[in-house]
């Protein structure tokens, strides 16, 4: 019987890219994170917008995965999606989540919490025009998240639309859409030796944010 159990506790590393102060930290957490984005972005911009989402259902039941932001301000974070997916359907039971970023070159994470609402559609007709026509395709021959028997059909129905619209003006789908991200707290981390981390917790109160350090 072969076992397939696996210990990795001798797996470890040392934090000490850099340090994070409550000097450092801007007033506002949406200029903060821009600050890191901008930072992350130079040495990694392949994955610097790579987030993980995690939903929850009506009953609890949590659910992550990893998806792209696209945009943010100061009104929250955004990202595009099919509403009939997973996702989808755990955010119209449940319009709640958390995102979360890991940038290991720089041994940093942020986790920000939320409310979520969908974007006006003109948001997504415009994003989705923006994008390559493969990804648009995909997006209009998939049902995402519901079972298909093979990949060969995914494949067929792709075919079938690139010949349809062969102008390359293929039409968005009416239940593919964007959320937004209304943040009503924040955490900066940044990874320090010995497990000693920096951790500055940004929450609304009253209306104004507060800053506070987190024990690691």
């Amino acid at each position: 019987m072969t076992d397939n159990t696996g210990d990795y506790k001798a797996l470890r590393r040392e934090y000490q890219a850099k340090t994070l102060d409550r000097a450092d930290l801007a007033a506002d957490p949406v200029q903060q994170f821009d600050r890191w984005m901008k930072e992350i972005s130079v040495l990694m911009p392949a994955d610097a917008t790579s987030m993980t989402l995690a939903t929850a259902s009506a009953s609890g039941m949590p659910s992550a995965r990893i998806v792209l932001l696209k945009h943010f301000d100061a009104q929250g974070f955004c990202w595009y999606t099919d509403y009939r997916s997973h996702k989808g359907q755990d955010l119209a039971e449940n319009p709640q989540a958390e995102l979360m970023f890991y940038w290991p070159l720089l041994e940093r994470q942020v986790r920000i919490c939320g409310t979520v609402e969908r974007l006006p559609d003109v948001f997504a007709q415009t994003y989705f025009a923006e994008r390559p026509l493969g990804s648009r395709l995909s997006a209009a021959a998939s049902k995402q998240s519901a079972v298909v028997d093979s990949r060969a059909t995914l494949e067929q129905r792709v075919d079938a639309l690139r010949t349809q619209h062969a102008d390359g003006l293929v039409p968005k789908p009416e239940q593919w859409g964007g959320y937004r991200l209304r943040p009503v707290a924040f955490e900066f981390w940044q990874g320090r030796e010995n497990r000693l981390h920096d951790r500055m917790c940004y929450r609304l109160q009253d209306g104004a944010w507060v800053i506070e350090r987190l024990q690691p």
